[in-house]
């Protein structure tokens, strides 16, 4: 994570956001860091909070050890290496490199697979951070920082729809399609499978502010509230993504999606329950985990972006780095309506 605060008197280092226990959070100065072989610093321009950012927060995470850094879902400047100067979003998955997952291009599927913001690799809530050089992604000259820094949960949506997609012979525009959760990730799922050719996205979000957003983001996205008068009408469903992971997710996954259909399980909650066996064998569904995302998947994913191609980015919020330990807070008591929050410095 670096070291301690400089004394008095010396050099001024970095500032961070330091994670220091169970919802506690403190912008503090520390030591620059220093890149090893093969390394290159980066200035943070600007980095969002991750669904298992807020894990950690809550102290769930056992690999989160305070005092740490969090944060992989960011974007900068290149400051060190032959890349000095580089505006840059960062793939944050380490990985040896040497196994068939990492040589096929599917490093999400590596047994030595650890990420930037986990012990012992120091994470972007702070001005700089240490990355491998081959985890660099360039972005382009018009291409804003707080875009660059969606990459990686779009990427995650991304993976997860490209599964689905190979699942099946029929395009997306022939399948009903639902999203459980109205999340980044479950947001930028329906996104993107809209972007790849879908009518239609019914999601299922229960927070009222949260549906309101993703209605906002793209008309062809219906929200409804779960267990509500309209959930009886979404049935019959070809494809499903659960980007919650939860008991009541997936028994609602199992209970919507028609004979012979699809669920793409995104979500991360611990526990198995709602996964109906017994159905998923007599109705002949496919259940399929997805992870992460592949090289190719982060790349097109940065040029999606790029393009537009997601439409407004009206589900995006900005917080000041500085502010960071406030804007966790908010998100722990459901003040945030933006389906993503990202701290910028």
């Amino acid at each position: 994570m670096g070291g301690d605060a400089h004394e008095k008197g010396e050099e001024k280092g970095m500032q961070a956001l330091v994670y220091l226990g169970k919802e506690n959070m403190e912008y503090r100065e520390l030591d620059d860091p220093r890149p090893g072989p093969g390394e290159a610093v980066v200035r943070v321009a600007a980095c969002g909070i991750c669904g298992s950012d807020m894990h950690g927060y809550h102290g769930y995470d056992p690999r989160r050890i305070p005092p740490m850094i969090m944060g992989h879902e960011f974007a900068g400047v290149v400051e060190t290496g032959p890349m000095t100067g580089k505006r840059v979003t960062v793939n944050p998955l380490l990985t040896c490199g040497r196994c068939n997952a990492c040589i096929s291009g599917a490093p999400q599927l590596c047994e030595e697979q650890r990420n930037i913001g986990l012990p012992p690799h120091a994470g972007a809530f702070a001005d700089k951070v240490v990355v491998r050089e081959a985890n660099l992604v360039p972005i382009p000259d018009e291409m804003d920082f707080v875009t660059a820094a969606l990459s990686e949960p779009v990427a995650v949506a991304y993976h997860a729809v490209r599964i689905a997609t190979r699942l099946s012979d029929r395009p997306l525009s022939a399948r009903r399609i639902a999203v459980l959760g109205g999340g980044a990730i479950g947001l930028a799922t329906a996104l993107v499978a809209l972007s790849q050719g879908a009518r239609q996205v019914f999601l299922g979000e229960t927070n009222a502010n949260r549906r309101a957003t993703a209605r906002s983001a793209n008309g062809d996205i219906v929200a409804y509230e779960p267990g509500g008068a309209d959930e009886p009408a979404i049935a019959s469903v070809d494809l499903v993504f659960d980007a919650v992971g939860a008991q009541a997710t997936r028994e609602a996954a199992f209970r919507m999606t028609r004979r012979g259909g699809t669920i793409v399980h995104l979500g991360l909650l611990p526990g198995g329950d709602g996964v109906d066996v017994r159905r998923l064998t007599l109705a002949e569904i496919a259940f399929v985990g997805s992870y992460c995302y592949s090289t190719i998947d982060f790349r097109e994913t940065v040029a999606l972006l790029a393009s537009g191609g997601l439409g407004p980015l009206n589900w995006v919020e900005t917080r000041k780095m500085s502010d960071g330990a406030a804007a966790f807070a908010a998100l722990d008591r459901g003040l945030a309506d933006a389906a993503k929050l990202v701290l910028v410095n």
